[in-house]
């Protein structure tokens, strides 16, 4: 068998989300930081993201994790997000799929019942608690970057839907945020073609009227995606939400085709920002926490450890727990004569 590429991964889900982990295979990756690193793989090695994230290889609803060598000397890894249609600086799910890989495969040592760690992530130093048990990861709590409300309230003009009153907000990605009571929209999973829908829609409209960019890194722009959120159901829970990602192109003429896919998980970065906004309106206060609910009923739990700035932007420091499960070993090839080599996307499912 002829393989022009060969990539070794471990696969793995954080409450319902998937998390591929490139653990052998990859080319050299430079950069003086691990956001240098994410955009020198962007620039030439992208085509790893369409390998593992499309079809034959891939799913729309997929992420990817490429562990590379850290910069910070205070880290033990560093990590590359990769969605499909960006390269996220932060995610909690995937950051609870990499360190369940990283202590359970033995690529970093465990120490039982408690292992501390950090990771290098492109937004920053992640520190990181893990509970493990028996070999196993049984909880991961890491203090994210910190969060913060840019916008509250703003109007957006959404075509074929209408006004809707959004916040945007950085959890370690930004987010557009909106209350899908307000516009009659049901979080039920078996409404994800709808939500999605509406979600791609508001996306778009918002990048277009209220673009956003990181008051500390001028290179990371947004929204990049949706946070549609809900009062709870279960009882032990604080909210819900769902969490839409991108699956391909927007085409303006055509807003209601746009693809997108819901998050399984409750979405670590996502609640992150829904705290920053919480906290923005003086609902919720440092110390307290959030549980948030995903579309599975699985659920991430966010605190609030410290108030602090970002630029001029009154904002928290944010931590948050989840569980991940690896799921499978896998070997992936490229055989130079695949009429695919970067995969493919078909519109049924994309």
């Amino acid at each position: 068998m002829l393989s022009s590429r060969i990539l070794t991964t471990v696969e793995a889900h954080a409450e319902g989300e998937p998390g591929r982990v490139i653990t052998g295979g990859l080319p050299n990756i430079t950069g003086a930081s691990v956001f240098e690193k994410m955009q020198n793989m962007q620039a030439l090695h992208d085509d790893i993201r369409l390998l593992m994230l499309r079809e034959p290889r891939g799913n729309p609803g997929l992420c990817c994790n490429a562990l590379v060598p850290p910069c910070d000397p205070d880290a033990d890894m560093g990590f590359i997000i990769m969605e499909q249609t960006e390269y996220p600086p932060m995610s909690g799910s995937n950051t609870i799929c990499v360190v369940t890989v990283l202590l359970e495969t033995g690529i970093l040592p465990m120490s039982e019942p408690l292992t501390n760690l950090t990771l290098e992530a492109p937004a920053g130093l992640i520190k990181v608690r893990a509970t493990c048990l028996n070999g196993k990861v049984t909880a991961v709590e890491f203090r994210n970057v910190p969060a913060f409300a840019m916008h509250l309230d703003a109007i957006i003009d959404v075509p074929s839907i209408g006004p809707i009153k959004v916040d945007i907000a950085w959890g370690g990605m930004f987010f557009v945020l909106a209350d899908a009571d307000a516009i009659g929209l049901s979080l039920d999973p078996d409404n994800g073609s709808e939500i999605t829908r509406v979600s791609e829609a508001l996306l778009h409209a918002t990048k277009e009227q209220l673009p956003v960019v990181h008051p500390e890194n001028p290179n990371i722009t947004g929204p990049t995606l949706t946070n549609l959120w809900a009062r709870p159901t279960d009882p032990k829970t604080d909210g819900r939400g769902a969490i839409t990602i991108s699956t391909g192109p927007f085409d303006p003429d055509h807003p209601n085709e746009a693809s997108g896919i819901l998050d399984r998980s409750p979405c670590g970065t996502g609640t992150c920002a829904k705290m920053a906004v919480l906290h923005a309106r003086g609902i919720l206060k440092l110390g307290q926490t959030y549980v948030n609910a995903g579309p599975l009923g699985t659920t991430f739990s966010g605190r609030i450890i410290e108030e602090t700035f970002v630029g001029p932007y009154p904002g928290i420091v944010p931590s948050l727990a989840g569980q991940g499960w690896i799921c499978g070993h896998s070997n992936y090839t490229l055989d130079p004569s695949d009429p695919f080599p970067n995969g493919y996307t078909v519109g049924d499912m994309w």
